[in-house]
């Protein structure tokens, strides 16, 4: 183990902050995490997780880091409830209009709420030791030395508290896409990161069900948007024998509504029959919560030239993907390991090589969700060559994974992003899918 420094601090106390304070506590002795919201027991969603009550999913990658990084993690999930299931055996994915061929590949998943799986590891890092976890306080500004920060200012929201000075050897900002490190790079002299915005305007609306006694039905049912009809919908079990119905669309006439009536309307354009007789016949056990995405947002931290010493950014403060493809608590556990990785090089460079870790993490990720999007003619946007090409090729491995089950599960190790994209233009897999044909 190699020490950094005496102090850390985190700034967010979602899934990425939590999970930097779980590798920062190999480098630090004492680890604060800052939260603004009061995190009280059994509460099912909170202000700075506003997708919360919606379809949330650690992907396959996301569950093999989470299991590296506390052991035994994904038997106490499901040993307090969560749905452990097979990728593609428990799953009906819908993708591009092909059904895809159902078969068991080895790989299983955690299937939850947000706030319960958010709950489970927060429970985690605040039993480690030397972690101190502060809810319910603002962060007034950073604390800086010449070109370094040192520290954060924080208040209490309860009435009466002053601002204290937390001291830190380094500070990692993990407040979401709206967090603030570029203002304050503004404010001490450093330029701000390139901004880049892919502009989906998706709206969610999602209600927990509880499907009537001895319904049968896929442990998740998935249906994707297509040229035409730029919806789509998931059917999840999770926690407590309930299901969480997510519908989705992208732009203002495709937003799900939110009354009882045009709920299950917007669910019958979209739903498999046998998925919406079960919706049509279960009881809700929630009112439907509305969520809006408007755009992508990756923030360049690694192009800089210049950034001070003592400050990291991570999770969606970093980059910030559509709710749509379940990636953000993945790729924000990416992130984690590659801040590992570069804490055990040392103090020496360590912003530098954080951040161009991260990119290489981010990098196929980003170019995957917003290609996928791009197929459709309903999402603005550049279309090149290469890009047109791509989603012409992966339309036919769709088609051809609905017939051949080692074509699902390729596609499904590179979305669950086991493998990397590459894969699906492996000679092997060409061949197999060029044999299948057209339909």
């Amino acid at each position: 183990m190699r020490i950094n420094g005496t102090n850390a601090v985190v700034l967010g106390a979602g899934m990425a902050g939590l999970l930097a304070a779980r590798v920062l506590v190999e480098s630090f002795e004492r680890v604060t995490v800052v939260e603004r919201d009061e995190l009280e027991p059994g509460v099912e969603s909170r202000r700075g997780v506003p997708q919360g009550r919606h379809a949330h999913g650690l992907l396959p990658r996301g569950c093999e880091i989470l299991g590296e990084l506390f052991p035994g993690f994904e038997a106490e999930l499901v040993e307090d409830g969560a749905v452990r299931a097979e990728l593609l055996a428990d799953f009906r994915f819908t993708f591009g209009g092909h059904v895809l061929r159902q078969a068991p590949i080895g790989v299983s998943v955690v299937q939850a709420g947000r706030e319960f799986l958010e709950r489970h590891v927060r429970d985690r890092v605040r039993a480690l030791p030397g972690v101190t976890l502060r809810d319910g306080c603002d962060v007034a500004g950073l604390v800086t030395e010449g070109d370094r920060v040192t520290g954060v200012r924080v208040v209490s929201r309860r009435p009466g508290s002053a601002e204290e000075h937390l001291g830190a050897d380094l500070v990692v900002d993990a407040m979401g896409r709206g967090a603030r490190t570029p203002a304050w790079l503004d404010k001490l002299g450093y330029p701000r990161p390139t901004e880049e915005e892919f502009k989906i305007s998706v709206g969610y609306a999602s209600r927990l069900l509880r499907l009537p006694a001895g319904a049968e039905l896929e442990k998740a049912v998935a249906v994707g948007a297509v040229p035409g009809r730029p919806r789509g919908m998931m059917l999840l079990a999770v926690e407590d024998g309930r299901r969480l119905l997510t519908l989705a669309g992208i732009g203002t006439a495709n937003h799900p509504p939110t009354d009882d009536e045009g709920f299950l309307d917007f669910a019958a354009s979209v739903a498999p029959a046998d998925a919406l007789d079960l919706i049509k016949r279960a009881e809700p056990v929630s009112p439907v919560a509305l969520h809006r995405y408007p755009s992508y947002i990756r923030r360049r931290y690694e192009q800089l030239v210049r950034f001070p010493d003592g400050l990291l950014v991570i999770g969606d403060a970093l980059c910030s993907f559509s709710p749509v493809y379940g990636q953000g608590m993945t790729v924000a556990a990416l992130q984690a390991v590659a801040l590992r990785r570069s804490l055990a090089a040392g103090p020496a460079g360590l912003a530098r090589r954080y951040f161009r870790a991260a990119a290489r993490e981010i990098d196929p990720v980003w170019r995957m969700a917003i290609g996928a999007d791009l197929a459709l003619p309903e999402v603005p946007g550049r279309r090149s060559l290469a890009g047109r090409a791509m989603t012409a090729w992966v339309g036919r491995v769709q088609a051809a994974a609905a017939r051949d089950a080692a074509v699902a599960e390729q596609f499904m190790r590179v979305t669950g992003l086991l493998d990397p994209p590459a894969r699906l233009v492996h000679p092997a897999l060409v061949r197999r899918v060029l044999s299948a044909g057209w339909n």
